[in-house]
């Protein structure tokens, strides 16, 4: 939902006086009630994400693997003149699998799509240009203006509270449009998001990439033209932010008849063989030198996600706890929990430490959109869940947490 700010009065808002109804926590993992992913509990409190995970154990996935095959043979370019398939990459961990199990395992030859939203980490960099000589195929990288991407950034952040909406929209759209000039009917897609994190959908369902997830959910409800005209709604002191619709082509979705002249479909490989990150990764750092961050990130602990964007771990990260009351840590510990690589007990001490921390990519974020500290406060305080955030004696924000001993 697209919250209802007052833009003329941003930074003048009321702070909300009383505390909500108690925060519900996952009696498995440790998601909050206000899980930017939507969760249903059942009797025992036990998340809808957590119920579906444990139907991973029983698929049959050789059953799933060929029905697979079936698939690719059906769109597999009979005469080379093609290529077999699109894989949208970061460079990340779930990219090196995903170009391993399709070229290496299964033969297809795909052309890889990336979209660069200029906040690579240097191994993230590292990891993307590494796959050019790990796997030998081809590669478009496509790099939007960086005069329009600080723009976006400021609007997004002042718009809906994501500096990096332009990151996630053109991930999920410039691979459809090279789908669609290049006449490639699949794309691939590794894991689907909303199911491994919250149960949107059985394993059974196996469901398909569509406009409207990625409209609704991806993209939060907003699209380019969203940002058409929107600089003129926001104080000078924020920037010059005007776009106009020209800036944002990269960022259109192709039409309907476009995706059905090509027969565009996005299959998400979850669906057909068993996902599991940790193994993953190891697989990649053995097989083709995937490298992991040298240092622990500030808000999660793993070392292995979201390398390709300094500030996915860090200020957008941060945001959502602004926003919801959790964060990457939460998110990582419920994967682990789910797969068995951690305790419940041991995530909520990682939780605890880890979740609130402010990170410093913030600064360079700053001088990057040439904003002060005290504007992006400012601007973060208005996207405040009231049902999770409250003032206290203090005249601090306060919280339930999942450490309180009320709430285990």
């Amino acid at each position: 939902m697209k919250p209802a700010i007052n833009y003329s009065q941003l930074g003048k808002f009321e702070k909300f006086p009383n505390r909500p109804s108690p925060m519900g926590y996952c009696s498995n993992c440790v998601y909050p009630a206000s899980s930017a992913v939507p969760l249903a509990f059942d009797e025992n409190g036990v998340c809808s994400g957590c119920q579906v995970a444990d139907q991973r154990d029983s698929v049959d996935w050789d059953r799933r693997e060929k029905l697979f095959l079936r698939l690719i043979d059906d769109y597999r370019s009979k005469d080379g003149s093609n290529y077999d398939c699109i894989i949208p990459v970061s460079g990340g961990k779930d990219s090196y699998y995903q170009i391993h199990l399709l070229a290496k395992e299964y033969g297809l030859r795909p052309l890889l799509v990336t979209y660069h939203a200029n906040n690579y980490s240097e191994v993230g960099m590292s990891n993307l240009l590494n796959m050019r000589d790990a796997f030998g195929v081809d590669h478009i990288f496509f790099t939007p203006s960086i005069h329009v991407l600080k723009k976006m950034n400021r609007l997004g952040q002042l718009i809906m509270g994501d500096v990096n909406w332009h990151a996630h929209a053109g991930i999920n759209t410039y691979p459809i449009r090279t789908a669609v000039q290049h006449n490639i009917s699949l794309l691939f897609w590794g894991e689907h998001g909303y199911m491994d994190v919250g149960g949107q959908h059985s394993y059974d369902d196996m469901v398909e990439f569509t406009y409207r997830q990625r409209h609704e959910h991806m993209l939060r409800g907003y699209e380019w033209y969203d940002f058409v005209d929107r600089g003129k709604d926001f104080n000078s002191e924020f920037g010059d932010n005007q776009l106009e619709k020209q800036d944002l082509v990269s960022w259109m979705y192709p039409t309907d008849e476009e995706i059905e002249r090509v027969d565009v479909r996005g299959i998400f490989i979850s669906n057909y063989f068993k996902w599991e990150a940790n193994e993953h990764t190891q697989l990649v750092k053995d097989l083709y030198g995937f490298q992991e961050a040298a240092e622990p990130f500030e808000r999660t602990y793993r070392t292995m996600s979201n390398l390709d964007d300094i500030h996915e771990n860090g200020i957008h990260d941060y945001m959502k706890y602004i926003k919801f009351g959790y964060g990457r840590a939460s998110d990582h510990v419920c994967k682990d929990i789910r797969a068995g690589k951690k305790t419940r007990e041991e995530g909520i001490e990682i939780v605890r430490k880890m979740d609130p921390v402010k990170p410093k990519d913030l600064l360079r974020w700053l001088e990057y959109v040439g904003w002060s500290e005290e504007q992006w406060d400012r601007v973060a305080d208005q996207f405040r869940d009231p049902r999770v955030w409250w003032i206290g004696e203090d005249g601090n924000w306060v919280k339930d947490n999942i450490w309180d001993s009320n709430r285990r």
